[in-house]
Parts: C-alpha cells; structure tokens; sequence
C-alpha cells in the first residue's frame, strides 16, 4: 500500500482596518453590522449580521436568531441565504460579509461560519456556478477577505455523492 501525502493551502487577504476595503465592500460590512443589531441572541449574547451582495448590485441582510431550544436557531448566513433563494431564486450571490459583534466579550478576530453555514455557502457556490467571496469582520481587529467558499470548506458534501 502507498501512501501519497498531499497538503491543502488556505489562501486569504487580511486586512488591519475596514477602511482598507474597496467601497462595495465597506458598504457590505457596514450592511452586515447593521444586520447584527436585528439578531435575537438572548443567551449567547452574541449578535451576529450577514450582508449578501447579488450580481445585480442589491444587498440583503440576516441576523441570527437563537430559540430556547438550542438547535431550533438559525445563523445569520443561513437567514440571508435561506432569504435570498425565496426572494430572487435565480440571482446570484457575489459577496457576503459577515460581522459579529458580542456583548459580553471583546473579539479580536473575525468570526467564521460554523460547518452547517459553510456547507450551505459551499452548494450555494456550486448550484450557481461562480465563487463567493466571503469578507469576515468584527466589532474590532482585521478583517478576512476569502475568495471562494472552497477556501473555507474544501471538502464539502456534494449533490454528486448522493447518487448511485
């Protein structure tokens, strides 16, 4: 038996401050950071806002929303993109910023998408067949810019694998 060891590379920008950021980005973030103050998080207190960008320029915004019974919640990337495939099924995405902005803790480093979030961005990236970039970012410290979803999740759960 052969053992072949292969490496995956992780490839992103990081930027110091938000104003470093091309102006459709900034205006996504500051779309996100206005999201996180519609998030229901009574018991994480952990306000989180996504901002999505379609290809035809307009912006739609999710919170998370947290129920008593944990896993009944929903993050604020799956909201907008849950929203986004109602509202315009045939529009694609282009960019999501994601802002999180805790209330009983300071965060220095940009929060990413839990897995469930990942994947769903990941088929989301693949059913329309052009990359998502996805911009992270907090109430304070760098921001990420990642190009793809791919560079987040890279081996993502496919459609392909359900097939016989």
């Amino acid at each position: 038996m052969a053992f072949i060891n292969k490496s995956i590379r992780v490839e992103f920008t990081e930027v110091d401050s938000v104003s470093e950021l091309s102006s459709n980005n900034q205006e996504l973030i500051e779309k996100a950071k206005e999201a996180s103050s519609l998030a229901y998080a009574p018991y994480s207190r952990f306000f989180v806002g996504a901002a999505a960008r379609l290809e035809n320029g307009e912006i739609h915004i999710g919170s998370n929303k947290e129920n008593a019974s944990f896993p009944a919640g929903i993050c604020a990337e799956r909201n907008v993109i849950n929203y986004i495939s109602d509202l315009r099924p045939n529009t694609k995405i282009n960019t999501i910023a994601v802002y999180a902005d805790p209330k009983d803790f300071r965060l220095d480093e940009p929060v990413s998408p839990c897995g469930i979030c990942r994947q769903v961005l990941a088929e989301t990236e693949q059913v329309q067949q052009q990359d998502i970039e996805i911009v992270l970012t907090g109430h304070s410290g760098k921001t990420l810019i990642f190009k793809s979803v791919a560079s987040i999740l890279p081996f993502h759960f496919c459609l392909s694998e359900l097939r016989k």
